[in-house]
């Protein structure tokens, strides 16, 4: 037998074999980067136990590069995602979902990545009949492209058509694919979700034979910068997952970004979350701007961010980005939007530039996988049970247990019609 070479772990080149699924062996097929299903991400965390994937919004190429070098030296399982008002045909990202999975691949087998990495299209959002008529069309091209994982979020809609959108769609999703879904808009403490909305939907989903693999719910937070200490309501989500434990479905907390290390560690401690969406964090951290100990961004007394002249992009980039979003009244929340129209800027800097702004994601990511999350050393787990399915799809870990006919579409919008839910304040709550 042929010694195996140094870092490649034991059984690794069978899973290359076995575990990449269809459309990730037809665009890499001599690629030595593990790129995997969501539901193996999920299973790996579950099998650990108290555990919770980092999922990293690769908004651009040095947030993807330092999650995936966190990942690397903490042995662990890793999602990189991005949302569709990210990377979506309306993006304000450069990374999108049809060249997600090629980059990931590039610079896992630039780095010698080894862990498993998923590619999650996060955030699928359905807000009408016009959404569902594109999804026909996009949501193949985005599995065509490399999508190993994806979130059908049609939360805006009221909770039947959440439910009927979802199960409409379902079969664009391939059977192997991780799949996540939602009930709740993230938008902070209002319209927080019920355990009679969650449980809802999952039970329609389980009567049609669907089977999410993760669940989003408002339990608290924003997408972006937060400005409140109201946070992840960690025991509304205990009680969520509680309800739910028939179902097999794990739960993906979302809006990160702003939330103490002690509310993340309650929710990996005592929640059945096993993915973890960080975004804006790691945008600012790859910039050079302060954030406190949990990755918020610190704002000045003007209300301004404040740029470390050594750390992040250029000071001269820096001052450029600024008079950009000054010229167009970008508050600090909308920042994000300056990812697009400097992407090219950022990767033109020099290499020394371009090293500390990856290297400090690669700190702050680590911190969050093993001080946080306590993900590490889940990488052979999730190996080992690709290893162990001989596939690239895992065995499923639920099962039907309720009666179709009792969810027809007509059922459906009867029982949510007796649902008492606050839905919040209408606004744009995209991430």
């Amino acid at each position: 037998m042929a010694a195996r070479k140094p870092g490649i772990p034991r059984g690794y080149r069978k899973a290359l074999e076995i575990g990449r699924p269809p459309n990730i062996r037809a665009l890499f097929p001599h690629s030595s980067a593990l790129l995997v299903s969501g539901k193996f991400i999920d299973r790996a965390m579950l099998a650990k136990g108290r555990a919770v994937a980092l999922a990293a919004n690769g908004r651009n190429a040095f947030v993807i590069r330092g999650a995936l070098r966190a990942a690397q030296r903490a042995n662990a399982a890793l999602i990189v995602e991005i949302a569709k008002s990210e990377g979506g045909t309306n993006a304000y990202c450069a990374v999108n979902f049809w060249n997600l999975a090629r980059l990931v691949d590039t610079f896992c087998n630039e780095m010698g990545i080894t862990v498993p990495v998923a590619v999650h299209a996060d955030h699928y959002g359905i807000k009408g009949p016009k959404d569902l008529e594109t999804a026909r069309t996009e949501i193949p091209s985005m599995f065509e492209a490399g999508i190993t994982s994806i979130a059908i979020d049609a939360s805006h809609l009221p909770d039947a058509e959440n439910l009927l959108a979802s199960i409409e769609l379902n079969p664009l999703v391939p059977r192997w694919a991780g799949l996540e879904t939602e009930v709740g808009e993230i938008k902070g403490s209002q319209g927080l979700s019920t355990p009679e909305e969650a449980l809802f939907l999952i039970r329609g989903l389980n009567a049609h034979g669907i089977f999410p693999d993760w669940i989003a719910l408002n339990n608290g937070t924003t997408h972006g910068i937060e400005e409140s200490d109201s946070g992840i309501q960690v025991e509304l989500t205990r009680r969520i997952h509680e309800v739910l434990a028939p179902y097999g479905v794990s739960g993906a907390q979302h809006g990160t970004s702003g939330n103490s290390s002690e509310r993340l560690r309650a929710i990996a401690e005592t929640t059945r979350t096993t993915k973890a969406n960080v975004a804006t964090s790691l945008q600012m951290i790859s910039w050079g701007v302060e954030v406190n100990d949990y990755g918020n961004a610190i704002l000045d007394g003007q209300g301004r961010f404040i740029k470390h002249p050594d750390r992040g992009m250029s000071e001269a980039l820096w001052q450029e980005m600024v008079a950009y979003a000054d010229a167009r009244n970008l508050k600090p929340g909308d920042y994000k939007k300056l990812n697009l129209p400097f992407e090219n800027k950022l990767l033109a800097q020099p290499r020394a530039i371009r090293e500390r702004m990856v290297r400090a994601v690669e700190e702050f990511a680590y911190h969050l996988i093993r001080r946080v999350f306590h993900s590490e050393d889940t990488a052979p787990i999730a190996l080992e049970l690709i290893l162990e399915s001989r596939s690239y799809r895992p065995p499923a870990k639920a099962r039907r247990i309720e009666k179709p006919s009792a969810w027809t579409a007509e059922r459906i919008r009867e029982q949510a019609a007796t649902l008492q839910a606050d839905k919040g304040p209408k606004g744009d709550f995209d991430d």
